[in-house]
């Protein structure tokens, strides 16, 4: 990677950029209401199964298709609707779309390629601008080759989840930097990985999808979702 692209994907990896994560815990400010996540295992336990069985299964394969879809955004626009169909819990789908926004708003302003066309499109509810497949198509418009969108995606999931298991005080910083160094293994095995088509897309997370939906109803919430 030449020195251009390194520093373009620690820009927009890097927490700073204002990409609208911090309001969103994934399920994870649910589970801990329940008690069903109260140590940093068991944060270390939810952060690996959302990145095998929903980023990795879902997330990554659409956000790929993406990137390689490139200027034909009528596919980019099919991903979405895909990826729509596939979020069953209200909050899963609302805060894939605000955050894909948030994201959208940013680049457009940047100037980046497609952004402001596409943001007409989301704006006029013609599509709905879901995050992973904002990410293919943006960091694709910035130059960033598709493996390298990839690992700063897997690597912001961490991330933000990391950072709401902070805010739930679940952990504390400098475990939270350990927590992630263990998870640099995890993403290069998943990033070694097959991309599976889009017909073999999937995500398993019962218990994260549970929480979601009791998430809606709490009476006092830190997060979105």
């Amino acid at each position: 990677m030449d020195s251009r692209a390194l520093l373009a994907a620690l820009q927009h990896a890097d927490s700073f950029f204002p990409s609208g994560t911090v309001s969103f815990s994934w399920g994870l400010e649910a589970l801990r209401a329940d008690g069903l996540v109260r140590t940093a295992d068991d944060v270390a336990l939810f952060i690996a199964a959302l990145l095998r069985h929903r980023w990795a299964t879902g997330d990554r394969p659409v956000l790929a298709a993406a990137h390689t879809a490139g200027d034909d955004l009528e596919t980019v626009r099919a991903l979405d609707h895909l990826q729509e169909a596939m979020a069953l819990a209200h909050e899963l789908r609302a805060g894939s779309r605000r955050i894909g926004a948030a994201l959208l708003g940013v680049h457009a302003r940047l100037g980046t390629r497609n952004a402001a066309f596409y943001r007409a499109w989301v704006l006029a509810d013609q599509a709905p601008g879901h995050v992973a497949v904002m990410q293919g198509l943006l960091w694709r418009g910035i130059g960033l080759d598709l493996d390298i969108a990839l690992a700063i995606a897997a690597h912001g999931f961490c991330v933000g989840l990391i950072g709401a298991a902070l805010r739930l005080g679940l952990i504390g910083h400098v475990e939270g930097q350990r927590r992630l160094a263990t998870f640099h293994d995890l993403i290069a095995e998943v990033l070694k990985n097959p991309l599976p088509s889009l017909d073999e897309i999937s995500t398993f997370g019962p218990a994260c999808d549970i929480a979601f939906m009791r998430h809606e109803v709490q009476p006092a919430r830190l997060f979105a979702n």
